[in-house]
């Protein structure tokens, strides 16, 4: 089992993570966003990927440190249970329609992080989360999983389903990209030999 765990701990947040890649996407999230708990459910569910994930940050002065120290911890513990990517698939891209949205997302498992964002909001916020920080999101976890990833909303109107899609569109490329491929199960996806 490609298992993971990780524990952050800052004078902003404390953040305990565990992953199963090889799971049926149970999980357990708590970060006191309650949006941003929604979107991390949407993760692990579609992806298949078993997450807990518990965060305790400071609220009190906004939510910026607890999500980007979220992303950072979850990110990390993807890349620590992928160990050294052998028999991955590494590619894998996603169309993801919710209702009158339409998302792209497409990623590789290069260890080289990118993020192409192609996105944008009318609202400030969803429920009590800024939609700013979704961005923040997106790019801090591929920075620490090391993902080359790219999302593009290719139309849509509803700020929630827009972002909603994106998350499960970024489940769906997981949940294929970390998938063993039986026809190279003992070999690592690159003509480098390393990722």
């Amino acid at each position: 089992m490609r298992t993971a765990h990780i524990s952050r701990n800052t004078s902003e947040t404390a953040i305990d993570v565990a992953v199963n890649l090889d799971g049926t996407g149970v999980y357990d999230i708590s970060t006191g966003v309650g949006f941003f708990d929604h979107m991390l459910e949407q993760l692990s569910r579609h992806s298949l990927i078993d997450i807990e994930l518990h965060a305790k940050g400071d609220l009190h002065i906004d939510q910026h440190h607890t999500v980007e120290d979220s992303a950072l911890a979850l990110g990390e513990a993807v890349a620590k249970a992928l160990g050294d990517k052998r028999g991955i698939r590494r590619y894998a891209d996603a169309l993801s329609p919710m209702d009158e949205a339409l998302v792209r997302v497409a990623i590789d498992i290069s260890g080289r992080p990118w993020l192409v964002w192609k996105t944008a909001f009318t609202q400030t916020r969803l429920g009590e989360m800024d939609t700013e920080l979704f961005q923040h999101w997106f790019h801090s976890f591929a920075q620490t999983a090391g993902l080359t990833l790219h999302v593009e909303t290719l139309y849509g109107e509803n700020n929630h389903h827009i972002i909603e899609a994106a998350y499960k569109g970024l489940a769906r490329a997981l949940r294929e990209a970390v998938e063993i491929d039986p026809r190279k199960a003992d070999t690592i996806p690159s003509t480098k030999g390393t990722l």
